[in-house]
């Protein structure tokens, strides 16, 4: 055997035993906790809005992703309220989706109440120093497409 490779291993050994009596890989493995679990279903309103603004906020925050963030408005939001928000946009210089100018950190999406024709939920933004936002967001409960982003629902409008 090479001894530079027996040196490797030994020296690599040598590591992971005092990783191990140290207590570091006991460490690792309890500040991970329990597994993590994502769940949603596609007849949801709630879960669809959350898939948009996790989709939408890889899409600005992936650079070249252009034509993603179009592509997730098109299929997401009405044709009416997209142009709508692009004359908010013109208007703004900001996001209309995000109502921002750069992009958030986290985000958190909670039902607030349906009703026949529609689903509010809020859309909390989590961005730098802890700041947090919030938007409500009114989707279709037949088409599943958003067609309100505010600061108010449609029925505060």
């Amino acid at each position: 055997m090479n001894t530079t490779k027996a040196t490797r291993r030994t020296t690599l050994a040598l590591g992971l035993g005092l990783a191990l009596a140290l207590g570091l890989g006991v460490t690792a493995q309890a500040s991970a906790g329990a597994p993590r679990s994502v769940s949603g279903k596609p007849s949801d309103n709630i879960t669809r809005i959350a898939d948009f603004y996790g989709a939408y906020i890889d899409a600005v925050t992936d650079e070249g992703s252009g034509d993603l963030r179009d592509a997730l408005r098109a299929h997401y939001l009405t044709p009416a309220f997209q142009k709508e928000l692009n004359a908010w946009e013109e208007k703004e210089h900001a996001d209309g989706v995000l109502r921002a100018q750069n992009v958030p950190l986290a985000w958190k999406v909670t039902d607030n109440g349906t009703t026949a024709a529609r689903t509010e939920a809020v859309v909390t933004l989590t961005w730098s120093a802890g700041q947090t936002s919030t938007l409500v967001v009114d989707m279709t409960r037949g088409s599943h497409k958003i067609f309100h982003i505010g600061t108010k629902g449609v029925a505060g409008k």
